[in-house]
């Protein structure tokens, strides 16, 4: 299969090629959803569009827990369903989808209750495990075990003594969001989808009810695209009424916004071998694994404020603090907290005041002629959801459309990945890198690392690692502009790497290396890397003022006060 190249060049050759002619599905939004379904289309033989706003995953699909899992605590609620489908969904992308991209991790339950407790929390994850393995795609996980108090405090030392009686350790997966979802997006496009980031929808082309196409906005270049489509899928998460507005129609539901906020925390702060599940007066607080850091997270609270730029304010990160510093026998601190991230659910309004409370399934619906509405759903649930957009696009086509053939599959990186693995040591020794590099870059493009490596090889300087952030290579920076569609500072910072969450300084110290890097392949002179450098440096000096912020209005007003780039 041909690779895909999401460069400037490229991105102006998919506006102009939507422009052309008449596709028959238009894709509005690029977060997970959105990119599975034009994913999802253009496996079946679909002529298909992608138009995003922003950029990749910029909304909830960059800032989520990074997780991939059935849902344990939706067994609790008695959705089996639910469950069932997300552990099928979980096996697929582990085994078969994206081995490169999503990765086993080993969480704690503690137990604080001797009897009852261990017999109700096992038997649920008995039944969680006995799911995965039913549904065909579980057996590449370890199954859950029951640790003594003792064992429980040899796995996880960071916990207080008196903080649990015992404990349960079971397995789920993770991965990185935005990079999972720039893979969607570039495998896509490797089976001829045209996609374009920074294209905003402006309005809807109608004739009589129905809707024919969508009027494009390159933010770019201020060029508008007359866009026609026999089918458009909205598929903008919480900007999904939003999106409906532009034809007034609202739709068959309403979609709610829910915060959830994040802590990364560095990896000495916490001393564990696994990751933690813990239970709170609301929901569940996670702290997850993450290289050489631990995520912690995450709240669940309604936000109806700027969807653009969801604020975390200090109450939400004292609440995490509280509630992680009650089973850790060293507290952690604000000081300790590297990064901090605010995303929002999109959840189907109507089912419970309390948006813990609301059930993830998805919706979709078909409000009028030429459009189809997706919504709701969870991250790794997406292919599902994709599916039922596609196949609902499908009947305002006027010809017979293969079935949907995802689960078969894989996104770029995949092939090849596990051989390339067991060569790591042979490739570390050819390229000149060390083999916990050549790791590092397997886990996050799979085979496609040998592009990167070809970079390398034209400029050696591209092997040495980001001055102020070493996790990651200059090579990565080079290649998110030439490769995976990046345009801005902000792009690569956030969601190519995550220097702005992985850092104390949230990526400001590598602000100028990584501009200049970047410069060559998008054509900046000295004045556009400067407007990104002074950017970048007020979007993260006005995050940093809204996490002092005492509530979400008084965060958000502080967190505004960053306008988004605007090029030259």
């Amino acid at each position: 299969m041909k690779t895909a190249i999401l460069g400037p060049a490229q991105r102006a050759e998919a506006l102009a090629r939507m422009a052309e002619r008449e596709l028959d599905v238009l894709v509005v939004g690029s977060g997970v959803v959105g990119a599975g379904t034009a994913l999802d289309a253009a496996t079946r033989g679909l002529r298909t569009g992608l138009v995003e706003a922003r950029d990749w995953a910029s909304g909830t699909s960059s800032r989520s827990s990074k997780l991939i899992h059935g849902g344990l605590r939706y067994l609790e609620m008695l959705d089996f369903a639910l469950v069932r489908e997300a552990l099928k969904e979980r096996g697929l992308l582990l085994q078969r989808l994206a081995p490169h991209l999503v990765k086993p991790v080993p969480f704690l339950y503690p137990l604080q209750h001797k009897g009852w407790e261990r017999w109700y929390a096992g038997a649920g994850v008995a039944l969680y495990d006995g799911m995965s393995v039913s549904s065909g795609h579980g057996r590449g996980l370890p199954v859950h075990r029951h640790l003594s108090h003792k064992r429980a405090l040899q796995v996880a030392p960071c916990l207080k003594k008196d903080a649990l009686v015992g404990a349960l350790q079971y397995y789920d997966a993770q991965m990185d969001d935005a990079r999972y979802v720039a893979t969607l997006v570039r495998t896509a496009a490797a089976y001829g989808a045209h996609v374009a980031n920074r294209a905003r929808v402006v309005g809807f082309l109608r004739e009589g009810e129905r809707v024919v196409g969508a009027r494009v906005e390159d933010v770019e270049g201020g060029t508008e695209y007359e866009i026609r489509a026999q089918q458009i899928v909205n598929a903008t998460g919480v900007w999904t009424d939003d999106t409906q507005a532009l034809i007034g129609e609202r739709g068959q539901f309403h979609v709610r916004a829910s915060k959830g906020i994040h802590l990364v925390v560095p990896k000495d702060r916490i001393h564990s071998t696994t990751g933690l599940i813990l239970r709170t007066e609301k929901s569940v607080l996670f702290v997850i694994p993450w290289g050489r850091h631990w995520i912690i997270g995450t709240t669940d609270t309604d936000w109806d404020l700027d969807k653009a730029h969801p604020a975390a304010s200090s109450a939400d990160i004292d609440y995490l603090l509280g509630h992680v510093n009650e089973v850790l026998a060293t507290p952690l601190t604000r000081d300790d907290v590297e990064g901090v991230y605010a995303g929002l659910r999109p959840l189907l309004a109507g089912e419970s005041d309390a948006t813990s409370k609301l059930s993830r399934e998805h919706t979709v619906a078909h409000p009028v002629p030429g459009l189809v509405v997706v919504a709701g759903g969870k991250y790794t649930t997406y292919r599902v959801m994709a599916k039922d957009a596609v196949d609902e696009a499908v009947h305002g086509l006027d010809r017979r459309v293969a079935e949907c053939v995802t689960e078969d599959v894989p996104l770029v990186g995949a092939e090849g990945y596990k051989a390339l693995w067991n060569a790591r040591a042979r490739i570390a020794a050819r390229t000149g890198l060390h083999v916990a590099r050549i790791e590092h870059l397997l886990n996050r493009y799979g085979s496609l690392a040998e592009e990167l490596l070809e970079l390398v090889v034209a400029d050696p300087s591209l092997g040495e690692p980001l001055t102020a952030a070493d996790d990651y290579l200059r090579a990565e920076a080079v290649y998110a502009c030439t490769h995976e569609g990046a345009r801005h500072l902000d792009d690569v910072l956030t969601r190519r790497t995550r220097i702005s969450i992985e850092t104390f300084d949230r990526g400001t110290r590598s602000a100028r290396e990584v501009a200049e890097l970047m410069a060559p392949a998008l054509g900046w002179d000295d004045a556009q890397i400067e407007k990104e450098i002074t950017h970048y440096q007020k979007r993260v000096e006005a995050e940093r003022e809204s996490q002092r912020q005492p509530d979400d209005l008084t965060a958000d007003a502080a967190r505004l006060g960053a306008p988004d780039i605007v090029p030259l």
